[in-house]
Formats: C-alpha cells, structure tokens, sequence
C-alpha cells in the first residue's frame, strides 16, 4: 500500500507539473502539438517508470507513420493511458470519455492541446463529439478509442460502441485494431492498487473501411473477432514466456 500511495503522489505531481505547461504552450504557441505529445508521452513515461511497468510493442512494422488512423483499443485499466502515451509511437489525440476532462489540471490541458471529450449519455453532445474527431482526422491528426466504451472487469473484450465505427467510415480512413494486455493485472477496475507488471500492446494491419460503408455491424463484428483472437494470441505467448520484440 506504501508503494500504492507513493504512486498516486508521483502522478500528481507530475500532472501538476506537466499539465500547466502544456496548456500555456497549446495557448502561446500554434505549432506546439508535436512538442506537447512528446511531454504528455514523458509524463506517462515516468509513471510508468515509478510504477514498475515494462511495455513490448509488437507490429508497429505494419504501420504506416504518415498515414492517418482509428486506432481502436481494448481497454482494462486505467493504465491504459499511460501505456499508450507512452509507447504508442505516433502522435494522436484521444476520443475519450468527458470524466477524464474533469480532472483538474490535466482536463484542462487535455482540451486546449487537441483531445476531445465524448458524453455517451447525450446523443446530440456525442454526436458533436464524431463531427469534431473527423475534423480532426481531416486535418492528419490520428485518434485513438476505446471502443468498449468503459473499462472490462474481467479482462474479456466487451461488445462494442457504434460510434468509433460511424467516425472511421465517415472520415475515410483505416481503422488500426490495437489490443493492450497486462494492465489489468498492474492496476484493475475498481481498485487503486497498483502492481509491477508487463505488458504488450499488439498493433494488427489496418482495415480498410470502405467495403463497410454500407454494414458497419459487420465492420464491428469483424474487428471485435480480430481483437478477440490477437488478445488470446498475446495472452498465450505472455503465459509461455515468448513474447516477440518488434
């Protein structure tokens, strides 16, 4: 529990640190979104760092680094996050829930350096929230989403939003299947214990939309299964002690 709670500070502190500056700059500065991301990535860097958490990226090979992506991940824990600031080796901007813009500081910052806020309980905000994502994916940015839309409990890959889809057939470009493994045993939902752990994030080829423009419970259905095989996949090899570094 020490550990725990020596944890919770160090994030604090380094929010309260990082957060205001990147707000300053996202205000003084017009061309400050690349310098912002490899701040917000050292931020999630050194959580990761006190935390005791080793990450293994496979695929990124088969990613293409000037393209514009829907990267679509499972999502088990809060340190998710952390673990996709910090590894995901492109710039990107969140589609995320409105809850994490209401943390002091670092909501803030969030909102002024590009990240847009998603409140699933209101169609009509949601609605606007897609409009905004594609704005931005107009304009080069990559998103990333959970599409589960909240947190597993018990680490299976819950039945999908329909939202990310609607965004990735609407903007045109290739959804990126992203499966993140390992964090729910550092920290789980519903708990604020934090433990040392690996984890891996596996990146899948991208999927082209188009030949879903007119069935996207089909594109759903063919992700989710992509999703679901690549995790068990990761989750073996995790068991068998033979992971892949890429």
């Amino acid at each position: 529990m020490i550990r725990t709670v020596f944890i919770a500070l160090w994030i604090v502190v380094i929010t309260l640190v990082i957060a205001p500056v990147c707000a300053f700059l996202s205000v003084f500065w017009a061309q400050s979104g690349a310098f912002i991301h490899l701040l917000s990535r050292f931020w999630a860097r050194t959580i990761l760092l006190v935390s005791g958490v080793n990450v293994v990226v496979q695929g990124v090979a088969g990613i293409d680094r000037d393209e514009t992506y829907v990267y679509m991940a499972n999502h088990q824990s809060m340190y998710d996050i952390f673990v996709l600031f910090a590894h995901l080796p492109f710039q990107f901007r969140w589609l995320a829930k409105k809850e994490l813009f209401r943390i002091p500081v670092m909501g803030y910052a969030m909102g002024k350096v590009g990240h847009i806020s998603i409140d699933r309980s209101d169609r009509r905000s949601a609605h606007k929230s897609l409009i905004e994502a594609a704005r931005k994916i107009a304009e080069g940015a990559s998103v990333v989403i959970f599409p589960e839309g909240s947190r597993s409990r018990d680490g299976a890959i819950m039945p999908f939003k329909p939202g990310g889809f609607h965004l990735a057939v609407r903007s045109g470009r290739p959804i990126v299947p992203l499966v993140i493994s390992g964090t729910r045993e550092v920290m789980r939902k519903g708990r604020i214990r934090v433990s040392p752990g690996h984890v891996t994030i596996s990146l899948n080829p991208p999927v082209d939309v188009h030949a879903y423009k007119k069935n996207k419970k089909a594109l759903m259905d063919s992700v989710h299964s992509l999703m679901k095989q690549d995790l068990e996949r990761v989750r073996a090899n995790t068991t068998d002690g033979s992971l892949n570094h890429e």
